[in-house]
């Protein structure tokens, strides 16, 4: 599974102080394997523990800290407990005299102009907006969109929309109008905070328009109540209210508005096996704990430390870093542009600059970067690498560990979803890491591998599963309970199967093997093959479309569209132009297909589903499986002869 061995080997500096293996000395437990093991043993002792640790507040205090009573699928955490996201990671900084005047956000735009606020001043930027917010009747349980790239403002729309008890909706600062007006409408979204625009690769991007045009669908088509406020970041229109007019109020007094520890903190959309999207529901409690956690022992992140992932607001790794980097009252810097402006090394002067001690990269920007020649840069703030969401190719972690850090710092590849609010799998900084590897189990994550049948397996590829629950697990689907189930419960009874492949190698490594599902990864952001479907056959030239994730070096997995002409359309290229276009256009230039086949039929079930496992394996050149379903298994000769024609 490895490449060369162990990539990584902790030495006294980790073994000694870190954050994890201090937690497990407190405890009197001897070493990462064994405290995996107690984690899971008793996963009620772990958490709590974990709370202590972090001095994370709860007024009241919790009376118990899992209850099971309603079945593994709805557990109740912290039970008895009310606590603020907003009061536990900023007003407990900003209360303290010796924390409050320390930096809390750093925000570097593309130009390399910089801004940044202490703990006292984020804290008042907040209060000041969560008064405007209320001015304009939105309250406990509204639902509050965030439409913005990783600016300042993102971190103080966050809390304030925390701290007046208002459901997050962030959204991915790439969607196009209609992806954003389907996740408003589902949410039932009374405002939107929106940046008048951003800039990557030095030009001006406007972010306003999707926005306005998303709320005029949802209008036009009355899909529930509509968005009442569109809150600009830049200048407003007619209608539309200015940033700046909430930052005039008078700063909101008193403490957060209590909530229950499982009361909604945010909706976190992704895309389902369907073409709906589904919003993953996180709580106040199960978000903090969970994300506190993994930034304090994987990450090994604490007061003083300066964490940085070049990431999104609209993907769970945006609320992850600002919720616990700031929960362990350390420094969040953000990054507004594109990582390769002016050049390649954009990244390295980043982490220079500021003095990261915790630096988040994909491996698909890995992989881009690593063509420049690496310069010479002052990195060694840096004491650990965060990564997740995409597989990596040996070579480019290889290159990241060795060549770019020397060996001395841990690559963290983690893995786990918007679902789950976290990890499931993670190394840590104290135990030695293969190439590649997700080391094993998160703490407090009984996570496990298995056959067809339940059973579990070592060394040959499963399903990856969860036999209890953890604080950020989803509490469903949003206004969707059958979906829930079935997406996560149905396949083994009292299993939560997550839809990946994973192996357990003979050294007790772990790795993922890609998606059991169809759910397709194109550069770390997850897409339904549906969603690009119902888009292509909108087109009048379209009958039928089928679209698949194949592996591509730079984004991990490159989008495949096949799609079957109406009768008399001809065979031009304009055809094929307009449709990558029109994806573009409806759910962001990412996932435009780099590949668009015409075929004269697609295979499909009796039932008269598409295949799309058998098309992504004849795409691929590989064996389909089992076809005893396929109505028409001719078909995917078909295909195949079409892949090997003028396209």
């Amino acid at each position: 599974m490895s490449s060369g061995g162990y990539v990584w080997t902790p030495g006294p500096e980790y073994l000694e102080h870190s954050r994890v293996a201090r937690f497990a000395r407190a405890h009197g437990v001897d070493g990462i394997d064994a405290l995996r093991a107690r984690s899971v043993a008793d996963v009620a002792w772990y958490w709590e523990a974990a709370v202590a640790d972090l001095g994370l507040r709860f007024f009241p205090p919790y009376r118990r800290v899992l209850d099971l009573s309603r079945g593994i699928t709805d557990p109740d955490w912290f039970v008895g407990g009310e606590l603020n996201v907003a009061d536990a990671c900023l007003s407990r900084w900003a209360e303290d005299r010796g924390a409050r005047d320390r930096t809390a956000v750093v925000h570097e735009a593309e130009d390399g102009s910089v801004d940044s606020l202490s703990f006292a001043e984020l804290e008042d930027r907040v209060r000041r907006v969560a008064a405007g917010l209320r001015g304009l009747g939105i309250g406990r349980g509204d639902a509050v969109a965030l439409y913005l790239p990783m600016v300042s403002e993102a971190v103080v729309a966050f809390y304030a929309a925390a701290r007046i008890g208002a459901v997050l909706v962030p959204l991915f600062s790439g969607f196009a109008p209609a992806a954003i007006a389907s996740r408003l409408a589902d949410a039932e979204v009374r405002a939107v905070v929106v940046a008048e625009s951003t800039v990557r690769r030095g030009r001006t991007v406007a972010m306003l328009p999707p926005i306005r045009e998303a709320v005029a669908q949802c209008r036009a088509e009355e899909q529930g109540p509509t968005v009442e406020h569109v809150i600009v970041v830049g200048s407003p229109g007619e209608g539309e209210t200015a940033w700046s007019d909430l930052l005039a109020h008078e700063p909101v007094t008193g403490p957060a508005e209590p909530m229950a520890a499982m009361d909604t903190l945010l909706l976190a959309y992704t895309s389902g096996t369907t073409g709906k999207p589904k919003g993953a529901v996180h709580t106040h409690a199960g978000f903090l704990v969970k994300t506190a956690s993994e930034v304090a022992y994987s990450f090994d992140v604490g007061p003083g430390g300066v964490f940085c992932w070049i990431t999104d607001m609209g993907w769970i790794m945006g609320p992850l870093s600002i919720v616990g980097t700031h929960a362990n009252g350390a420094t969040l810097v953000l990054y507004e542009g594109s990582p390769d402006v002016p050049d390649l090394s954009r990244l390295w002067r980043l982490a220079e600059r500021h003095r990261v001690t915790m630096l988040g990269v994909s491996p698909t920007l890995v992989r881009t970067i690593r063509s420049a020649e690496l310069g010479s840069y002052d990195l060694s703030s840096v004491h650990a690498l965060g990564s997740t969401g995409e597989p990596w190719d040996p070579e480019s972690y290889e290159w990241l560990a060795r060549e770019v850090f020397g060996g001395r710092v841990p690559v963290i590849n983690f893995s786990g979803g918007t679902e789950v609010g976290g990890s499931f799998l993670a190394p840590y900084p104290v135990e030695p890491i293969a190439s590649c590897s997700l080391g094993g189990p998160s703490l407090g994550m009984d996570v496990d591998v298995v056959d067809a049948s339940g059973r579990p397996v070592r060394g040959e590829v499963g399903e990856l599963v969860c036999r209890q629950p953890w604080p950020a697990m989803t509490r469903g689907v949003w206004r969707d309970r059958e979906r829930y189930l079935e997406a996560y419960w149905s396949t083994f009874p009292g299993l939560w199967r997550h839809g990946d492949h994973a192996i357990v190698d003979a050294e007790g490594q772990w790795f993922l093997r890609g998606r059991s599902d169809d759910v397709m990864n194109v550069a770390g952001k997850r897409l339904a093959p549906a969603e690009v479907e119902s888009v292509l056959i909108t087109h009048p030239a379209v009958a039928e479309a089928a679209v698949v994730g194949v592996p591509d070096q730079t984004k991990g997995e490159a989008v495949w569209a096949f799609w079957v002409p109406c009768a008399g359309v001809a065979e031009t290229p304009d055809i094929v132009e307009e449709l990558r276009r029109r994806v573009g256009e409806e759910l962001g230039k990412p996932f435009a297909p780099s590949l668009l086949c015409r075929v004269a039929e697609l295979p499909k079930t009796r039932s008269a589903k598409i295949m799309r496992r058998a098309v992504r394996a004849a795409a691929l050149g590989e064996d389909p499986g089992d076809l005893s379903g396929a109505e028409n298994p001719g078909a995917l000769d078909v295909v195949r002869e079409a892949l090997a024609g003028p396209r």
